[in-house]
């Protein structure tokens, strides 16, 4: 072992072993490396261990050991966090639960299923094709579900379906002491008690580790059309989605890639007779006759906004080539410009200032000189920019100048610094612009009361908190 292995308390390494068994408890640098980071630009941290969760009875014992040791203890899914959540800034244990895949019930009469945190979205649409349900959160990503209500998850199809936060009934989660807490239920509304459910959701391990998911499944759509408009100004595209929304069109998804990003998509996704302008992504989702009328009022809207065009079709192989391209626009944006790495900002603001949002970030873009393309899921408000680090000295620092200008600009505008990424190591900064004084005493009283030695996930979401 390494010195930060070293370092460790042997004593609870030795205990979790004969707890776990030799097999689920590593300290080999190619493992306790892997956990040190996750997706984002934000220093790797060596864990001393790595722990491999298979149920909730691992998880409970691992955290009342590393809780009776005063060692501290940050949870790991996929690893695609991109705001520092999964790296251990202190050390200690990394608690993997990407073991943790199983359904645990589905029950197709009333739309939920339960299942363990380690599972994915893509891997339990998979087990849910035969029931007619599927789960529609779609953060783009292989994240793991535990992970997404961890991080209060979003995506495309969050303006019809909502976020992880509405699609969640309940959950079971690990308290800092090893405790086992089952929160909510299977019923639909409970006039009951705190809403506990909902403290965890977004609480990005630093109140408990979850472990089992109640999730509300719905129906998967009798008719689906996906369309493309585009438009000589990125004004008029973010108008023509303003407008979808306040018609209230029960739009499916409505994604919006600026004329860069489109440049970039056309390139590595060979999207054929489109051309490098901003551009609107649509789907309509419903009853034939209710599809139709969704795409007879947004063609008119988009005439009115002067569309260039309006090309719609129900074909799945290409509706899934638009979607396909859509999910890798941030690896598009990497091959657009080889050896530069991405930094990806989160921004959201209410919907009225979408508009004077994004024409500013433009021009804090074209002022920063760097290569920064737009893409997001306008139809709640939100989007990110892909902000290319060149590899210079300086590349790093004027990309995080970039993004802190961005989030500044949002917050100006009464919008908030993570609309779907969460805080992690990242937006701990702006928690006192965003939130109110007496606000953040409370989340720190709860901080303290739920994990009263600091162990979980310490330096996290809160600023100023230290063990």
């Amino acid at each position: 072992m390494r010195r930060e292995a070293e370092r460790m308390d042997i004593d609870l390494i030795a205990a979790l072993r004969a707890r776990l068994g030799e097999e689920q408890v590593s300290t080999t640098d190619a493992v306790r490396e892997q956990h040190s980071h996750g997706e984002g630009h934000h220093a790797p941290s060596m864990p001393g261990a790595v722990v491999f969760a298979r149920s909730t009875d691992d998880v409970a014992q691992t955290l009342a050991l590393c809780n009776a040791h005063r060692v501290p203890l940050a949870a790991f899914g996929a690893g695609t966090s991109l705001e520092g959540h999964v790296n251990p800034p202190e050390g200690g244990i990394s608690l993997d639960l990407s073991r943790m895949t199983d359904v645990l019930s589905v029950n197709p009469k009333d739309m939920d299923c339960r299942v363990q945190a380690g599972i994915t979205r893509q891997l339990l649409n998979h087990t849910l094709r035969d029931t007619g349900l599927f789960f529609p959160v779609d953060p783009g990503g292989e994240a793991t579900i535990g992970g997404m209500c961890a991080t209060r998850a979003s995506g495309t199809a969050a303006v019809r379906y909502g976020t992880i936060r509405e699609n969640v009934l309940g959950l079971t989660a690990v308290l800092a002491d090893g405790r086992v807490m089952r929160t909510g239920g299977r019923v639909r509304k409970s006039a009951t008690g705190y809403d506990l459910t909902h403290l965890l959701i977004g609480s990005e391990g630093t109140l408990g580790v979850i472990t089992e998911v109640q999730l509300r499944l719905h129906p998967i759509p009798e008719s689906i059309a996906a369309a493309v408009v585009q438009f000589e100004t990125l004004s008029e595209a973010v108008a023509t989605a303003i407008d979808i929304l306040q018609f209230g069109v029960p739009i499916g998804r409505l994604e919006l890639l600026d004329d860069v990003q489109m440049d970039a998509s056309i390139r590595y996704s060979l999207l054929s007779g489109l051309r490098a302008l901003p551009t609107l992504f649509l789907e309509f989702v419903g009853g034939p006759e209710s599809v139709r009328e969704q795409i007879g009022v947004v063609e008119g809207i988009v005439e009115d906004r002067g569309g260039l065009g309006f090309d719609w079709q129900t074909d799945p192989n290409q509706r899934a080539a638009l979607w396909r391209a859509r999910h890798h626009a941030y690896w598009a944006c990497l091959a657009y410009r080889p050896g530069y790495s991405a930094m990806t900002t989160d921004a959201i603001v209410p919907i009225s200032a979408l508009g004077e949002l994004i024409v500013g970030v433009k021009a804090d873009i074209a002022e920063s000189g760097l290569t920064a393309p737009i893409v997001g899921h306008v139809g709640d408000g939100n989007f990110h920019t892909i902000i290319l680090v060149p590899p210079t000295p300086d590349g790093l620092e004027r990309a995080w100048a970039l993004d802190r200008k961005i989030v500044r600009r949002a917050l100006a505008l009464g919008g908030s610094c993570s609309g779907e990424h969460g805080v992690g190591l990242g937006k701990r900064e702006f928690l006192t612009d965003e939130h109110d004084p007496v606000a953040l005493d409370v989340m720190r009283v709860l901080k303290r009361t739920l994990d009263p030695n600091g162990i979980l996930n310490p330096g996290k979401m809160l600023p100023g908190e230290s063990r």
